[in-house]
């Protein structure tokens, strides 16, 4: 009689504290991990490493907050926050970088710019931005 036609909320995932997950792990929501985890992680929300938890692992996230171990590299198009808490021992590769007092990164960091969208809409061709001609005096 009323049905709702919006898209089904997404349950949050957790590892917890005690558990032991081994092997690929894919979701899309958000990910919290207070246990351990071996193996890669392919998340499109959030992926939260908490203060127990450790994964050795190379995570794929929206953002990616680090409060425990990740032993393995980080990918995001968002942010990567290191509390501290946290340590990575890998590389990284993200748009955001924040590193609180105490937190730890042993590898290397590969950060771009976002290109803003003026600039990807005329890349694109739409949106083309004519360039100001000086006058004639």
């Amino acid at each position: 009689m009323f049905k709702d036609k919006k898209a089904p909320r997404l349950t949050d995932t957790l590892i917890g504290q005690g558990s032991l997950v081994e092997g690929k792990l894919e979701c899309k929501s958000n990910l919290r991990v207070e246990g351990q985890i071996h193996g890669e992680i392919d998340c499109k929300g959030q992926v939260i490493i908490g203060e127990t938890g450790e994964a050795i692992s190379n995570i794929k996230g929206a953002d990616v907050i680090v409060a425990g171990k990740v032993i393995g590299d980080i990918t995001t198009t968002g942010k990567l926050t290191i509390t501290a808490s946290g340590q990575i021992d890998g590389n990284v590769d993200v748009a955001k970088l924040i590193i609180v007092e105490g937190g730890l990164l042993n590898g290397s960091s590969k950060m771009e710019r976002v290109a803003p969208a003026a600039a990807s809409a005329t890349s694109s061709g739409k949106g083309k931005v004519k360039k100001a001609r000086p006058e004639a005096g």
